[in-house]
């Protein structure tokens, strides 16, 4: 079965940082672009970065950019979301989400908070981060 799951969120004071993880298994990520998702209660889901399938290329909203780093390491089939200076804003669900089509490598942008022309293969459950003030 193919699917993503997150990991590594949690609840961390404002100024903190967590590492998100997305690891994919039953699949390869060698040909698939990565978006972060999140989701805040009450609030429509949201684009948070998202990075190329070879990684060449990476793009983040205009809210994390600086404190947010989108990395891949396809040795262990995985993308990562390093989120460093935490604010109670970024409180909410995270997911991951694939756009492939191999053996093509595929690119993504990013305007704004939205991930453009992102076609999606696989989401992920997500992974809830809270951050206290």
């Amino acid at each position: 079965q193919s699917q993503l799951v997150e990991s590594g969120g949690g609840l961390v004071q404002a100024g903190g940082s967590l590492r998100l993880s997305c690891a994919a298994s039953g699949f390869t990520l060698d040909y698939y672009a990565i978006g972060w998702f999140r989701q805040a209660p009450g609030k429509e889901r949201e684009g948070v970065s998202c990075i190329s399938s070879s990684g060449g290329s990476t793009f983040y909203a205009d809210s994390v950019k600086g404190r947010f780093t989108i990395s891949r390491d396809n040795a262990k089939n995985t993308v990562y979301l390093q989120m460093n200076n935490l604010k109670p804003e970024d409180t909410a669900v995270y997911y991951c989400a694939a756009d492939g089509r191999p053996p093509v490598q595929v690119m993504c942008r990013m305007t704004g908070a939205q991930l453009l022309d992102y076609d999606v293969n696989y989401w992920g459950k997500g992974s809830l981060v809270i951050v206290s003030s």
